[in-house]
């Protein structure tokens, strides 16, 4: 009784597709909505550090000073918490999963010169607004003292 039941799974077998993927030779489709790590596009990034600080793992460290974005791959979640605040949507999901390794690396990624002169040029204006706007309100308060000056003597008469 046995091995009729056996030769009938032999049989269904040698005549339908096979369940496994030849997978060196055809690479893995992913589902669509797959999880599999972070990518930042750092032409569009602008270091404001809010997914360092929405990443419940810690796993991301903006760097303002030095300039750089890194990531350690094996201490995220993929939770996607960066990736929904980011402000200028730089970080995105990539659907391939992180390649499997001995050591714990962390991703490093660097501002291109391009983006530093944008951001240079930024603070260049932002400093010209705020010289600016103190040399304003310093030339306000002197016109302020000197018509407080003046009308002393005419509450005096």
């Amino acid at each position: 009784m046995g091995a009729l039941n056996y030769t009938g799974k032999v049989l269904k077998n040698l005549f339908s597709k096979p369940v496994t993927t030849k997978y060196p030779f055809e690479p893995k489709t992913f589902m669509e909505r797959t999880r599999g790590h972070v990518v930042n596009d750092m032409d569009v990034c602008i270091l404001c550090g809010l997914c360092q600080m929405k990443c419940p793992t810690g796993a991301i460290t903006v760097d303002k000073p030095g300039q750089t974005w890194a990531i350690r791959p094996f201490s995220c979640i993929q939770c996607r918490a960066c990736v929904d605040n980011c402000p200028k949507k730089s970080l995105s999901m990539d659907p391939k999963y992180q390649e499997p390794g001995v050591e714990k690396i962390e991703k490093k990624f660097d501002l291109t010169d391009a983006q530093k002169e944008r951001l240079a040029e930024q603070a260049r204006i932002a400093a010209e607004k705020a010289a600016a706007a103190k040399a304003a309100m310093e030339a306000k308060k002197a016109a302020e003292a000197k018509a407080a000056a003046g009308a002393k003597p005419d509450d005096a008469k």
